[in-house]
């Protein structure tokens, strides 16, 4: 606020009435895991929104976007390198016993809770559905 920067002010605004309304529809206190839920959710909103104002050729839309993504994405931890990423799904197919495609269910459930916030979930489920059907 004292630094005049508006464009981050609003945006940290918006984060946190989206966790007031969380916590008031479920009447429940946020744990860390929650709050990354919705800065992921909200990162991933302005990146679709990002795509529609670049297709519709609104670049002034798509740049208060990204300034957006800029500000949520501080708030994240750090991301894990590759060779960390594929020691953690390896450690969880051998912690599930894991045995084909059909058990990438029980993996992507050992890691979601590890790698939240930490690694691209979806990158994530490829490697995963890779290790498994090779």
């Amino acid at each position: 606020m004292r630094a005049k920067d508006s464009a981050r002010l609003s945006t940290v605004r918006l984060l946190l009435a989206a966790m007031k309304q969380k916590e008031v529809d479920e009447r429940v206190e946020l744990s860390d895991a929650d709050v990354l839920a919705i800065i992921e959710k909200m990162i991933k909103q302005r990146r679709e929104s990002i795509v529609q104002f670049e297709k519709a050729a609104r670049q002034d839309l798509a740049d208060k976007e990204k300034a957006e993504v800029e500000v949520l994405s501080a708030y994240l931890p750090q991301k894990m390198g590759e060779a960390d990423t594929a020691q953690a799904i390896a450690a969880a197919i051998s912690e599930s016993g894991a045995s084909g495609i059909k058990d990438m269910g029980k993996v992507m459930a050992l890691l979601k809770p590890r790698l939240a916030g930490r690694a691209d979930m979806a990158a994530v489920s490829s490697l995963v559905k890779a290790k498994l059907s090779g």
